[in-house]
This record gives structure tokens, C-alpha cells and sequence, in this order.
């Protein structure tokens, strides 16, 4: 091949100077009179080739085409003025030394490239521009390889495609590449279908690759006829897998076949670890076999396999649900004297254990068997779990030794002692928790005072409502809205009008102004405790000051003049309820027909009951108790037709 120098030294001012990777040799065959040009001629290399044909990676080649091909994006050259493509760069690099790429050197530039759509410009590079370049299997599959990592499966398809096209055939290792990245069964069918279209034979890692891939896609029934026909073949699998597939088969409970794939396991030799027993444990505690998870369990220890939190904790859960109360508190103790430390979950499956067989007493024993590994974060969980489950006392005993064996305090616990004492009416009690929370460093809040107010009210302990509320006047936090509102519904419940109005009065007056809520409050209190007037005079002012009332203040007030028989007042209400678009719901129409049912008024009390229907809604025992009362007393019958599913409720008259 000739080339003149004046075309080299013009190639030389647009492009940049290139260190030939390759070594090649020349001869002068003619030199002119002027010594300016001259011809030589170029020798192509000789490729060597190793034992089996292949030509051996031309690694000086391969390390110059990569370092351009990992240099920046297209840009503008600073010598030149000119756009430098690193495609192109290489482009010209091989047309200069009139060289082509192997496909070994292309995979090996593949492998060197640092991002998958890098690669996949090069792959397309290779076929596309340079002349006799042909893709063979093995750069399809480091591709493949590179691409698995782009989570792109539609551009992996497309080469899949293109490989099919171009009438390549891959290898077992191009299917198992394309198992490990495709999901879904069909997609894994297609790669089967590959194995038989190319005529290839399954090995081990297919097996095991086929069989991950159906356990991800949770064809664990697949998965198992994939692990029967490899055990038929004498494959075995490695320890990952074996526990990948006893995981599945668990989970899916199939326990049968779980126990034929571990009697499999140990006759393989492939010996069983800690994370295999507590498979093994999980499942078979699950279904009751607590004798066989004991002899799992105690074989794991024989066998050396130290067992760790999550292995205390399935056995536990395993004797928990099996009844077998007084083994698990022996194997907790084991737990505890090896310096496994319990967490919640443990302490949480302890205390399902003792309080489904009724010994949560043996908590006691429990919590001082690990007293070293107690924190205020598992003291706090367990007197959360057990205020929540209704165990308050065992709560409150726990909450005391909590409190007597830590300098800190935890609130979260604090809110749920709190919370239960209040639930169970122990108002003592909490009032002395609410006097000294601050000793433990907790900030009381407005929260607590509210809870602590709403137990008061529910019981009518009007006097422990009063010091308590002037406690917090003095000593903080200030009262919020919640607080007004809990205060006036405790003072309505109790008959204490007069505390009630005052109160209101010292809102009025201060920075918390009164919302819908406390003037329904202070209407229920003033209505049923016999203060019509000024209960209808608050309903007037509510609106005067721009607050609509809602249906609770209809309700309340209906309910209030009902019970004092003005019935023409509380219909009055509900009208004027229906002209402000405020839609009275089932209690409203309950209360205004026991109303009417009491007063003798049947005609009105069965057309209210029309409308009731006619607004869709459902009638409830209380108003089916009012109907029966007035079919009582009519001298006409009066048919009452229960719910059916195509007309719904149906009250109907007869004359």
C-alpha cells in the first residue's frame, strides 16, 4: 500500500498528532530529484494468534483506542477550531495505519468504557464503521453484560433482535446473561426457547440462573420443577440458592417440599447454615411442629452455627404461637446470658406469648432476666404495647420500675401511661404522673393538661377540674381552644352552667376566641340544664358574630327544645336547618322524631320520616325503636318492612 508524504504532512495540520500503537516497517522503493516526495511501502502486521486460531488482543491498541474513546463528548478542538468526535478520532486512527479491530479487541474495549450508552455507541461504531468489522457471540455478550446494569430492557430486546437478524448464534452463557436480566415468565420462556433454537445444552449455572429467576418473578412452582429436573440431572446447587428456594417454598407454604429440598440439601453435602435453620424453624412453627423446631434449633447449635437475633427471635415466635410459654422464657434466657441483645420485635412476640395464656405476670421475670439490655426505648415500647392491648396495670407497674430505674424520661412513654390511666378512669393517678413528669425532664404540655381534663370531665370531678385548671394558669402552659372546649363540655356534663358561662366569659375576654365547637359546647350545657332562653340567645349570637352553625348546634338545640315539649320550636330549628343548606344526618332526624312521638304528632313524625328516605339516608335501631313505638300506639296498623336489597327501607301506613 502507498502513500505519498505531501498527504500525510496535510492530514497532519487536521488532526491531532497521533503515537502509533503498532509497530510497522517500511522500505524507499523511489526517491524524486528534488527530495520532497518519496514513496515507501507499508507492511501489514503480522496478528498473532494463540493455540486455539484466535488473534491475541492487540493490548497497545486496545488501551489507544479506549483513552480517546473516554475523553470528553464532541467538542471544539483549541488548535484546530475544529469539532474532535472521539468516534471519529478513531475513525481516522485505524484508516490511517489501514487497521481493522478483532472482535476479542472490541470486547475488550467494551469492557473498558465506563457508562453502558458509551458501549453501546462503540458496539453500533464497530458494525457500522469499520470496513470488515463482524460482531461475533462473544461481543454480544459483553454487551449484553454492560447493558444488564441499564436496566433497559426495551434496548436490550433490540440487540437480542438485531443478534437474530445478523444470524448469530449465542452461547449457553448468552442465556444465562439474558435470564439473569429479563423478568417475567414469558420473557424467561423466550430465553428456554433460545436454548433449543441454538442448539444448546442446559449446565449448572443456567439451572441455577433459571431457577433465581423464577423465584423472583414468585413462580416458586416453577422454580421447584427447575430444582427437580437439575436434582435429576445430579446438579447441586451452591448454599445461596438452596436458601433462596427453601425461603419461597416456605412463604408459599409448602412445607412438604420444603423439608424433601433440606433432607436434599444435607445428603448434597452442601451444608446448612444459620439462615437455612431459621428458615426451617419459621415454617415449621408456623404449622404447628414445635418439637421439630427445638431439634432444628439444637442442631444448629451442634453444628456450630451460632444462632443470632433473628434465629432467638423466630424460635421464640415458634414456642410463642405453639403455647409453649414457659420454653420460651427458658430459651430467652439463653438468649440473654450468650450477649444476644433482644429488641422490640422480641419483647413484642414475649408479650403476645404471656398474655395469650394468661401469665403476663412472668413479664416481671422477664424484664429482670435482661435488666442490663433495658433502655427507656424498650421500657417505653413495652408500656405503649401494653396500655394500647388494655393491660393498664401491668403497664403502670412496668411505667414504675421504668421510672425507677432511669435518670431520663422517654415522652412518647410518658403520653401512653398517661393516655391509659385517663382511659381506665384513674384519675388520681394521673393527676399525680401530670405533678411529676417534670422530674424525669419532661416539658408538660397543653396535650397533657387536655387528657387529663377530659378524664375529669367524663367522670363529673368538678372540683379536681378546677384546682387543675388553676394550676395551669399559674405554672403554664396557657390554655388553647382544645382546652376551653374540653373544660365546658366537662362543666355541661356535670350541671355546672355557672362554671361554664364564666369560662366562656374569660375566653371572650382573652386571646383564645371561641369557635364553633365551644359555643355548641356552652348551647348543650345551657339547653339541658334547663336554660332555653340563653341557649337560643348564644345560637343568635353565634351567627351574629359570623360562625355558621353546623349540625351539632341544630341537633343540640332541636334535642334541647324537644325535650321541654316545644315542638313547634325544635320544627322551627330543623326548617330553618334545611333553608341554610346545613343537611341534618340520622341523629338529627332520630332526635326530631322521638320529639314528635312523644308529643302525639304521628302524621309529622311519618313525613319526616319520608324525607328521611328521601335524603338517603339509613335508618338505625334508635329510629326503628321511635316507629315502633308509634305503631304501638296508632290504633291503624302500620307495616314496617325491614331493609331489602333492591327498595331499601319501606314504612308504610294502612288505613
Amino acid at each position: 500500500m502507498r502513500f505519498h508524504l505531501h498527504h500525510l504532512r496535510h492530514r497532519h495540520f487536521k488532526t491531532l498528532i497521533r503515537h502509533f500503537s503498532t509497530k510497522y516497517s517500511g522500505r524507499v522503493i523511489q526517491e524524486t530529484s528534488n527530495g520532497k516526495t518519496f514513496s515507501v511501502t507499508i507492511e501489514t502486521p503480522n496478528i498473532q494468534r494463540d493455540i486455539r486460531g484466535y488473534p491475541i488482543p492487540r493490548h497497545d491498541l486496545i488501551c489507544k483506542i479506549t483513552k480517546i474513546l473516554q475523553s470528553s463528548s464532541p467538542a471544539i478542538s483549541p488548535s484546530s477550531k475544529l469539532i474532535t468526535d472521539p468516534f471519529l478520532q478513531v475513525s481516522d486512527y485505524l484508516q490511517t495505519l489501514n487497521l481493522t479491530l478483532t472482535p476479542s479487541e472490541a470486547s475488550e474495549i467494551l469492557k473498558s468504557l465506563k457508562t453502558p450508552q458509551k458501549a453501546l455507541e462503540f458496539f453500533k461504531f464497530c458494525s457500522d464503521e469499520i470496513p470488515g468489522f463482524k460482531h461475533d457471540c462473544f461481543t454480544y455478550n459483553r454487551i449484553l453484560t454492560i447493558l444488564s446494569k441499564s436496566n433497559s430492557m426495551e434496548i436490550v430486546k433490540a440487540v437480542v433482535d438485531e443478534m437474530e437478524k445478523c444470524g448469530i448464534k449465542g452461547n449457553i452463557s448468552t442465556v444465562n446473561i439474558l435470564i439473569g436480566i429479563f423478568d417475567g415468565v414469558l420473557e424467561l420462556e423466550k430465553c428456554v426457547g433460545l436454548v433449543k433454537k441454538w442448539g444448546l445444552l442446559f449446565n449448572c449455572y443456567t439451572y441455577k440462573c433459571l431457577l433465581q429467576a423464577y423465584l423472583r418473578c414468585n413462580e416458586v412452582s416453577k422454580a421447584f420443577h427447575i430444582y427437580i429436573e437439575m436434582r435429576r440431572k445430579g446438579y447441586v446447587l451452591d448454599i445461596f440458592a438452596y436458601n433462596m428456594l427453601l425461603d419461597a417454598l416456605a412463604k408459599d407454604d409448602k412445607a412438604e417440599q420444603a423439608s424433601k429440598v433440606f433432607a436434599d440439601m444435607k445428603r448434597k453435602h452442601c451444608e446448612p447454615d444459620g439462615y437455612t435453620y431459621t428458615i426451617m424453624i419459621r415454617m415449621n412453627g408456623k404449622i404447628g411442629k414445635a418439637e421439630e423446631c427445638l431439634s432444628l434449633f439444637q442442631d444448629m447449635v451442634t453444628k456450630g452455627c451460632s444462632p443470632n437475633l433473628i434465629a432467638y427471635n423466630t424460635m421464640i415466635q415458634a414456642l410463642a404461637r405453639n403455647h409453649m410459654v414457659d420454653k420460651m422464657v427458658f430459651l430467652f434466657s439463653k438468649m440473654v446470658e450468650k450477649g444476644c441483645q433482644p429488641n422490640e420485635f422480641t419483647y413484642s412476640v414475649i408479650l403476645d406469648g404471656l398474655a395469650a395464656e394468661g401469665q403476663l405476670v412472668r413479664l416481671d421475670e422477664v424484664v429482670e432476666m435482661s435488666k442490663k439490655y433495658m433502655h427507656k426505648g424498650i421500657y417505653s415500647y413495652l408500656v405503649k404495647t401494653l396500655s394500647k392491648s388494655g393491660h393498664a396495670s401491668e403497664a403502670h407497674r412496668l411505667f414504675c420500675n421504668m421510672w425507677n430505674s432511669n435518670d431520663g424520661g422517654d415522652r412518647d412513654a410518658y403520653m401512653s401511661m398517661l393516655e391509659s390511666l385517663c382511659h381506665s378512669g384513674k384519675t388520681a393517678e394521673a393527676l399525680d404522673l401530670l405533678n411529676k413528669i417534670h422530674e424525669k425532664g419532661i416539658m408538660i404540655d397543653t396535650v397533657m393538661y387536655n387528657m387529663v381534663f377530659s378524664a375529669l370531665g367524663k367522670l363529673k370531678q368538678i372540683s379536681q377540674i378546677h384546682d387543675l385548671y388553676e394550676h395551669m394558669k399559674i405554672n403554664g402552659p396557657s390554655p388553647d381552644i382544645f382546652t376551653y372546649n374540653i373544660l365546658l363540655a366537662g362543666y355541661g356534663r356535670a350541671g355546672g352552667v355557672d362554671d361554664a358561662v364564666k369560662l366562656f366569659e374569660e375566653m371572650e375576654n382573652g386571646d383564645c376566641r371561641p369557635d364553633i365547637i365551644t359555643y355548641n359546647s356552652l348551647i348543650n350545657c345551657l339547653g339541658k340544664n334547663g336554660d332555653l332562653d340563653e341557649a337560643h340567645m348564644k345560637f343568635k349570637e353565634m351567627q351574629e358574630k359570623g360562625l355558621n352553625p353546623d349540625v351539632v348546634t341544630y341537633s343540640t338545640l332541636i334535642e334541647c327544645f324537644g325535650k321541654k315539649n316545644r315542638v313547634e320550636m325544635a320544627l322551627t330549628l330543623f326548617h330553618e336547618m334545611l333553608a341554610e343548606s346545613c343537611y341534618p344526618n340520622i341523629v338529627t332526624y332520630n332526635i326530631l322524631l322521638d320529639c314528635l312521638e312523644k308529643c302525639g304528632k304521628r302524621s309529622e313524625a311519618l313525613e319526616l320520616y319520608a324525607k328521611l328516605k328521601q335524603q338517603g339516608l339509613t335508618p338505625d335501631t334508635i329510629t326503628y325503636a321511635v316507629l315502633d313505638r308509634l305503631q304501638s300506639k296508632s290504633h291503624k296498623t302500620v307495616r314496617i318492612r325491614r331493609q331489602s336489597p333492591i327498595s331499601g327501607w319501606v314504612f308504610c301506613p294502612i288505613g
